[in-house]
């Protein structure tokens, strides 16, 4: 085989009567394509261990109790936090009221309040908004240590902000 350059760049390959003119672009392309074609095969080469090793564990899954979810979501309950929403029912007798789902014990500690001002436990009305913060005792009872009965009222001082 005789290779000889051409004046325009191309390059002159003659073979047993066969003469055939490549071109540099023809060339350069081929070129490229196998480096590409290369590269993705050692690119997947190099991401298989790390595909393999996050498929391969022995270990099962651990199996969900259903009593330790149970004792999380009782813990849950069982913390300090503030409380809203529509006043459901009030027992006068057992000093509770329900808010939603939630039953909370009404103590002599409790600072119940009404439009600003001290209320009782008999000043709640049922289907109006309430709100205040619970917290819990030694019985496994959240017990009110504040009540808000009715919308809030806002300060003489809030409404000088607003007007500035």
């Amino acid at each position: 085989m005789n290779n000889s350059c051409l004046p325009g760049g191309g390059v002159l390959v003659a073979r047993v009567g066969f003469i055939k003119q490549l071109h540099p672009l023809k060339l350069m392309i081929k070129s490229l394509l196998r480096i590409g074609a290369v590269t993705l095969l050692a690119a997947a080469i190099a991401g298989m261990p790390v595909q393999l090793l996050a498929q391969s564990t022995n270990n099962p899954a651990p199996a969900k109790k259903p009593a330790a979810g149970h004792k999380d979501s009782a813990a849950k309950k069982k913390a300090a936090h503030p409380f809203r929403g529509k006043l459901a029912a009030v027992d006068k007798s057992a000093k509770t009221i329900k808010v939603g789902e939630s039953v909370y014990q009404i103590t002599s500690e409790t600072k119940i309040t009404k439009a600003g001002k001290p209320a009782t436990l008999q000043d709640g009305v049922v289907d109006e908004p309430v709100t205040g913060y619970v917290k819990p005792t030694e019985d496994g009872k959240m017990t009110a240590t504040t009540v808000r009965f009715g919308a809030k009222v806002e300060d003489k001082g809030a409404e000088k902000k607003k007007t500035k």
